[in-house]
């Protein structure tokens, strides 16, 4: 491999890395206040939705308990911009979390329920699959408090939370609040095979394509299912796994029956102190994704996207834990790079929480062949365009 210099990485990062970041900024920035407009709008409407905020705090649980918010309180204080509802998975992609209210007190299920029943409330002979790792059943009586609403027929059969049926309700919402508010304009809801609900939303400098995902948050707890962090593992720090398990995770309604498991808190946390030693483990992962966007895996709909990129930064943080692995940038980029190009390679990246979980599981394997065969030819010839 060709070694490139520090001056070759400078002129990268100033001449495409910054300019990313500005575009993007200054995307988020617009999206968040159209979206902030349309869902303030929204929960007017239906006091069972919030509208988004900036300060990462939705949930009464949290705001009830003076140690999470103080800890949360904290790291958005910090310099770097932080947007809590937003997931910027490719510049002109977004995913946007819309916080639910009124379930708090949540609990895990422990017995378990065979459900026979369509997501329109029709009888089944055979019941309705258990969901993979990723995902859990929700029933309402996992609160010790839920507003009524959430036992209403709209949303809710045989006492479960049926994510197709809450985002029905929302998209309702949101066509209807779009033209009270005057945003049609702005804002335009996309036709989906499956019940999730997507927007156009019309920036300055171009469209990007907005996921609204309803979620509920939580927390006051650690899922069971996520066994992290493995025994005798030197990175994070304990101090930090005890912050990150204590601000708990959210739970996202995107598919038919079963509520996804998110853990956005978590994984800002550790991407806030990530260089706390001095080393470069930031930088190499802001190169790696303005090279995934420029040259390996470019386009409006990636196959890997900056969650995949984030979750390959994790798995190698933990296996070089140490401070002298991320103080060479050259040495530690591709080794970085070789990491992501493994788990293309072989279709297979595990979620940083949920060891049985394969991120690339349901991608298009082509398309992942390519990017592998493109990240091959840059580990033989690592350069950066400039172009």
């Amino acid at each position: 491999m060709k070694p490139f210099t520090d001056e070759d990485v400078e002129i990268y990062i100033q001449s495409k890395v910054e300019r990313r970041h500005y575009l993007v900024s200054k995307a988020v920035e617009e999206v968040q206040k159209i979206i902030q407009q349309l869902t303030a709008e929204i929960s007017y409407k239906a006091v069972r939705f919030q509208a988004i905020s900036n300060s990462g705090i939705h949930n009464e649980n949290i705001k009830d308990q003076p140690a999470l918010l103080a800890k949360w309180s904290a790291m958005l204080r910090r310099k770097r911009p932080f947007h809590p509802s937003i997931q910027v998975l490719a510049p002109s992609q977004f995913l946007i979390t819309v916080p639910l209210r009124g379930l708090t007190g949540y609990r895990e299920c422990q017995v378990r329920h065979w459900r026979y029943y369509t997501v329109h409330g029709a009888k089944l002979l055979s019941s309705v699959r258990d969901p993979e790792e990723l995902y859990q059943w929700l029933e309402v009586e996992q609160f010790s408090k839920s507003l009524q609403q959430w036992h209403e027929e709209d949303v809710n059969i045989e006492g479960d939370l049926v994510p197709a049926k809450v985002l029905i309700v929302f998209r309702e919402l949101v066509e209807k609040s779009i033209v009270s508010c005057n945003l049609s304009s702005k804002v335009t809801v996309l036709e989906s095979f499956s019940s999730v609900v997507r927007v156009a939303v019309e920036t300055s400098e171009s469209q990007v394509e907005v996921e609204l995902v309803p979620a509920v948050e939580i927390p006051t707890c650690w899922p069971e299912k996520a066994r992290w962090p493995r025994c005798l593992k030197r990175w994070p720090s304990q101090e930090k796994v005890q912050c990150i398990k204590s601000l708990g995770f959210d739970l996202l309604a995107r598919s038919n029956y079963h509520w996804q498991l998110c853990f956005s808190r978590a994984e800002h946390i550790l991407m806030e102190g990530l260089d706390e030693d001095g080393g470069c483990r930031r930088k190499c992962f802001r190169v790696m994704r303005q090279m995934k966007e420029d040259v390996w895996c470019a386009g409006n709909k990636p196959v890997i996207t900056a969650y995949h990129l984030q979750t390959v930064l994790f798995w190698t943080c933990e296996k070089y834990p140490r401070t002298k692995d991320w103080r060479c940038f050259p040495e530690a980029f591709l080794r970085l790079v070789q990491k992501l190009h493994k788990c293309v390679s072989q279709h297979f990246l595990k979620h940083y929480f949920l060891k049985n979980t394969n991120l690339l599981k349901y991608a298009n394997t082509s398309d992942l062949d390519l990017v592998a065969s493109k990240l091959a030819v840059f580990l033989e010839n690592p350069v950066f365009c400039l172009d």
